[in-house]
Order: C-alpha cells, then structure tokens, then sequence
C-alpha cells in the first residue's frame, strides 16, 4: 500500500488531496499540526509515518504579504522546503513539491515550457523557486508548478462573489495573463502522475499542471459573474491603474501561462477552466 504524507492540509490543494487519497493510507498535517521550519519536528514525524511520497502543498502563498515580510517567506517557503527534503532523503521517499508560475517574469507571449529558464520578480516567486533547487537535490522528486487556483478556502472566485454582494462595479486587472485552476483537478492529476510514476519507474523532473486555455484577471472575474447571473459589473483596468489603487502590491508577471504538452504525454489530459469553474460554483 502506498502511504501518503502530506502538508499544507488547512490550504485549497491539502483539503482537495483529503478528498482523494485513501485516509488510511495517508496522513495530513495543516500549520497547527506541524511547523515544517522546525526540521526536528518534521524529521520525527516523517521517519514515525515513514511514507512512499511527501505531498509538500504548505507555503507562504499571500504574493503582497511575501514581499513585507521576506524573512518569513524564505522561511517557510526555502527552509521548510529544505527541512522536507532532508527528511526525505532519510527515507529513500519521493518529495512532491507544488511551485507556482511565478517562477517566472511573464515577458514570453507564449506558454511557458518545463524547460525554460526561471526569473522571478517576488519575494514569493523568489522563495519558491529557491524550494524547488532543493527539491532537486533529491534523488527521487516531481515539482509541479501549477497558477491561479481556487477550491475549498480563500481564492479569487470567493472574492468575487463576496464583493458582488455590495459593490455594483468591481475593477479587475485586464492585462495579467493566466490559466486558473480547480484545486480537485489538481490533485487528481498529481494523483494519476504518481500512479505512473510507480508502475513505468518514470524518471524525476518538473510538469507543469493546470486546467486548460487561459484568460486575463478580468475576463475570469466576467466569467464568475455570468455563470452566478449576477448583476455586478466587472470593470477592466491595467496592472498599472492597480497599483494605484494598491501601490504597496507585489509584482506579477503579465503573462504566465503554463505549457501542458508534458503532462499530456503522461496521458493526463486538463479540462477547461471554464468546466472546472462551472463545476466549483455549483458545489458552494
């Protein structure tokens, strides 16, 4: 039986893996449970579980607050990634980390592959990336960089469909470049990626893993407010307005879409964003 670890369990990736891997073969820890900046902690409770794979969801993903508070962002995202990685090592065990799209700085106008070269411009796409070159260091590990996530928590939909109730006009960013992506889809995917790995002995690497096509902040805005039939109008402005009116904001890249081709030679294909919304609306 395969025998699960997993971080991050209070986030919208850690609550979407308690939904599909078995409870009895699979252990969760949120913030409460384990503070992975401790490395005693996590090498007691890794080497006590002993499992085949470490799902590592937990980070310090609020993008503005990273760049206010960059030592806790290095912190959690680096040295924690760091605290995992030498606990895997113990164990022979493959670690899973889930990084971001911003590891990069959004100047292509086409999606990014596995294969091209990270520059960050955050403290958070920083931390991140400084995670995955630790992750590396491992014998046996998958990075999987994914964008733009909603599920069970805090996320953009959310935050939509709570201004909606009072504001008539909301403004959303039209020129920042995306795929967003279901939490539950995420997971399975990982999931079927793992499945592969243990029956075709696949090497380590990187996949990039998000629902299919893309959009801008605005046009996703658009999208839940005409699939709730809201009467709320969504408001096009750009990066630069919006700094304006958050001028302490991290920055983004304009567009960081991110190339499938990988994972769908591994068999696993992505359904449409749109879908997935559809399906995430109907659930609240």
């Amino acid at each position: 039986m395969i025998k699960f670890f997993v971080t991050g369990a209070d986030g919208q990736l850690g609550k979407a893996f308690q939904t599909i891997l078995p409870s009895c073969e699979s252990v969760f820890f949120g913030k409460k449970l384990l503070n992975i900046t401790e490395q005693k902690e996590v090498e007691r409770a890794v080497l006590s579980w002993r499992p085949q794979f470490i799902i590592h969801c937990a980070a310090y993903t609020n993008v503005d607050d990273c760049e206010k508070h960059p030592w806790e962002a290095q912190k959690i995202n680096h040295e924690g990634t760091k605290n995992l990685v030498l606990a895997s090592q113990k164990i022979s065990a493959t670690l899973v980390y889930i990084s971001t799209d911003f590891v990069f700085d959004g100047r292509k106008n086409v999606p990014y592959s596995e294969n091209d070269i990270p520059h960050p411009l955050s403290v958070y796409g920083k931390t991140k990336l400084a995670g995955e070159q630790e992750v590396q260091k491992l014998k046996k590990y998958l990075i999987i960089r994914t964008a733009w996530l909603f599920g069970e928590g805090k996320n953009f939909v959310r935050t939509i469909l709570e201004l909606a109730k009072t504001q008539k006009e909301i403004p959303v960013v039209k020129d920042q470049i995306g795929s967003p992506t279901y939490a539950l889809d995420l997971a399975q995917a990982i999931e079927k990626l793992i499945q592969r790995q243990l029956t075709n002995e696949k090497q380590s690497g990187i996949y990039h893993i998000t629902n299919s096509g893309h959009c801008s902040w605005y046009e996703f805005a658009k999208k839940i407010v005409a699939l709730k039939q809201l009467e709320t109008k969504i408001l096009p402005i750009t990066t630069a307005e919006w700094q304006k009116i958050k001028p302490d904001s991290a920055p983004r890249p304009p567009y960081s879409v991110l190339a499938l081709e990988k994972i769908q030679k591994e068999g696993i294909k992505m359904r449409p964003w749109q879908e997935a919304l559809a399906e995430y609306l109907n659930s609240l």
